[in-house]
């Protein structure tokens, strides 16, 4: 019997969900494979799980019992699934859908994580340029540094309060070392819709525990001695040295949230300034380029309270739940 064609989740331009991803992964094995090799291809060529019941059976119907296959899979270990299924049989339309998740991530592994400066800016060293080893010579006192490697959940809010209690050494349990340190960071903040930003997102680590990737403050990305006062618009001068927020998800996923003030896109007396604003997305290619996922939250969205922390739960809702791991 001839199982009911769904309508393809690839004809859209629209971001894919996970479960477009899901569908599109059933739909190339149930156009490649038959009934009978189905169960053998999910178990040794793509590791996924055996069925658990005589009940489940690509028998039936190879589309549901692919997607029963992949139903509690993330969106990482689904692209892990389709990129093997796009090797094997070489399908283009699936290689699309993968695509438009943007998750390859970025290449190489963190060595520096600087942050959460809440004094005068760090003044960094190359201590050895041939290992690529930088120091952190005057002003550590105000700043950050993370130094473990990463782990396979990216870095959650419990990695950083590990890290936090074995650095300061702050009283209590762990939910109070974990308040001592959101304390810290939050006084890296520069005004209240970053704190708006930085609070309402950390309200997670209360509802949903401390493995939710930690969001980060105040990131260097860049380091420059000289200002950008000192540089004018000479060639090289750095657009941007800190982000205002990083998110480090599994699989070198990173994703960097900016918010924009009228100093984006304005100048000093409040002109539209058409240079500054080219400068800004041009670093924002630059990054996407690299592998980052950038995010901009405009300062006017934030001006209602109680519509912005909305705004930014829906907004955080689905940026967890699209790079869920």
């Amino acid at each position: 019997m001839l199982e009911r064609q769904p309508e393809s989740p690839r004809s859209t331009g629209l971001a894919a969900s996970r479960a477009d991803l899901r569908d599109a992964i059933a739909e190339v094995l149930w156009a490649r494979e038959s009934a009978n090799d189905l169960a053998a291809v999910c178990v040794n060529l793509l590791g996924l799980d055996p069925p658990q019941d005589d009940n489940d059976s690509p028998m039936a119907s190879k589309r549901r019992y692919v997607r029963q296959r992949l139903m509690s899979k993330s969106i990482p270990e689904m692209i892990d699934v389709a990129r093997k299924v796009v090797e094997e049989y070489g399908d283009t339309d699936l290689a699309a859908v993968v695509s438009r998740f943007g998750t390859n991530g970025v290449d190489g592994d963190l060595k520096n994580l600087i942050f959460a400066a809440d004094g005068p800016k760090p003044r960094i060293v190359l201590r050895d340029a041939i290992n690529n080893v930088i120091e952190v010579v005057e002003n550590r006192e105000y700043c950050l540094v993370y130094g473990r490697p990463l782990g396979g959940n990216g870095l959650t809010w419990r990695d950083l309060v590990d890290w936090w209690t074995e650095t300061a050494s702050p009283a209590g349990d762990e939910r109070a070392r974990g308040r001592d340190l959101y304390d810290r960071l939050l006084r890296s903040l520069d005004n209240d819709a970053e704190k708006l930003i930085f609070r309402t997102y950390c309200e997670r680590y209360g509802r949903v525990g401390f493995e939710v990737p930690a969001l980060i403050p105040q990131v260097y990305l860049h380091y420059d001695p000289y200002t950008r006062r000192q540089l004018g618009e000479r060639p090289g001068a750095l657009v941007r040295q800190r982000m205002d927020f990083l998110l480090l998800f599994p699989r070198n996923v990173r994703v960097v949230i900016e918010l924009d003030g009228v100093q984006h896109y304005a100048d000093g007396a409040g002109r539209a300034d058409p240079a500054q604003y080219a400068r800004m997305v041009q670093e924002d290619r630059r990054l996407r380029l690299a592998g980052y996922e950038v995010y901009r939250i405009g300062g006017y969205e934030l001006i209602d309270k109680v519509a912005s922390a909305g705004m930014l739960n829906e907004f955080f809702d689905a940026l967890l739940e699209r790079h869920r791991s």
